[in-house]
């Protein structure tokens, strides 16, 4: 049985390691730091309930304050500079432009993360594009209506989540600016067209525009050298059609255009090498018919690649109006020579007649360039003929 004493010294021990264990501060990783604040820790209060005593004035590489009940941002007590990630989600900012002054949103210089998911936001301030080192921007579950045009300013941009809001159009200009993108998420909204200019993003690998009212979508859609996964799905009645340049999709692995309004499927869909999922179900569709389609997807692209074959077939080649008979007509080039054994004094004029319909012409009916050099010709150039009369001047010379 442990005697009073040793009990005592054991005790003095553990308080020792507990006050050494307090100077040295919690275990951090060297390569990042995640900071927790408290509420009272952020107003000003005792920033050592959330991370040490001195840790206020270090510089933080990310700063989680979701979940928190905020309804804005007290920045007056965060170094924004340091800050490379930051998590507002799951509070209730509901106007982040009034709350966070855009002077403040743009000395976030280092900010490459930035979640505001699942806040109340109707908007975002405009100096969000002055975040040029952004890379990953989280805004949905919000009450957005638009995105803002200087959005397109934020270059670095790779990720976009702006899915579960009311969203009606995206900036016009947004694929020619944005080009690091790689993810576009922009499900659950109003979409009824996506801006043109989306063709243009050749770094894109994955668009979600699932859950909108989309009518059609761009035309170019080939550029996109990078798309993998390309989902449409439950656009409803709204999308009737699909662009021929689906098909073009060279890297596409993934095409969902599941519950739309769609009776006809691009035979260029035939020629998506990569593809490996197809989701059709709950379209109309008449090509291919559903007895193709439950076959799986070789069926299908079986189907329309023969399909496209067929239809090219039947397209009736045109007759070249300019080819070489139409040059050789207007004397650009030789004609054919007649038929061996036939002279051209022989030929009829049913003969003429059809080399003439034909575009041909005998070459002998006309003498060649070579020749106008040759010494009996050189008498045309002859200054005392071209002062001659007209007659004379066109008459042929004699041989």
């Amino acid at each position: 049985m442990m005697g009073y004493e040793q009990m005592n010294q054991m005790t003095m021990k553990t308080t020792t390691m507990m006050k050494n264990f307090n100077k040295v501060g919690p275990i951090s990783t060297p390569h990042k730091k995640t900071m927790r604040r408290s509420v009272s820790a952020i107003d000003g209060g005792a920033t050592a309930a959330a991370a040490g005593e001195g840790d206020r004035g270090q510089n933080l590489e990310t700063l989680d304050l979701s979940g928190m009940s905020l309804a804005s941002l007290p920045a007056s007590s965060i170094n924004l500079a340091s800050i490379s990630k930051l998590d507002l989600s799951n509070n209730n900012i509901q106007f982040l432009i009034q709350q966070i002054p855009e002077s403040l949103v743009a000395r976030m210089l280092n900010l490459w993360a930035l979640d505001l998911h699942s806040n109340q936001l109707k908007t975002l301030p405009n100096s969000i594009g002055c975040l040029s080192k952004l890379k990953i921007l989280n805004v949905s579950g919000n009450n957005l209506q638009a995105l803002p045009k200087t959005i397109e300013d934020c270059r670095s941009l790779e990720e976009l989540n702006a899915n579960f809001n009311e969203l009606t159009l995206l900036p016009d200009t947004i694929g020619f600016e944005l080009t690091n993108l790689t993810k576009l998420s922009v499900n659950s909204n109003k979409l009824v067209l996506l801006p043109s200019s989306l063709g243009h993003l050749t770094s894109l690998r994955v668009l979600d525009a699932r859950l909108n009212c989309l009518v059609s979508l761009p035309e170019d859609l080939e550029n996109l050298v990078n798309l993998q996964v390309l989902n449409v799905s439950q656009n409803f009645q709204h999308l009737k059609t699909l662009p021929y340049s689906v098909g073009l999709l060279i890297s596409l692995v993934e095409l969902d255009v599941s519950y739309n309004g769609i009776r006809v499927l691009p035979d260029s869909i035939g020629c998506l090498r990569r593809i490996q999922k197809l989701s059709v179900e709950g379209n109309p569709l008449v090509s291919p018919p559903f007895e193709v389609v439950e076959h799986g997807l070789e069926a299908v692209k079986q189907y329309m690649s023969e399909k496209m074959t067929e239809s090219n077939n039947k397209t009736p080649t045109k007759k070249k109006l300019w080819g070489i008979g139409k040059m050789v007509k207007y004397k650009t080039f030789h004609g054919f020579s007649s038929s061996p054994g036939r002279s051209p004094g022989r030929r009829t004029g049913g003969d003429r007649h059809r080399e003439e319909r034909e575009g041909f012409i005998n070459v002998s009916d006309y003498r060649q360039i070579d020749g106008l050099a040759s010494p009996r010709h050189v008498s045309l150039f002859n200054p005392r003929r071209l002062l001659s009369p007209l007659s004379t001047f066109f008459s042929p010379p004699r041989y």
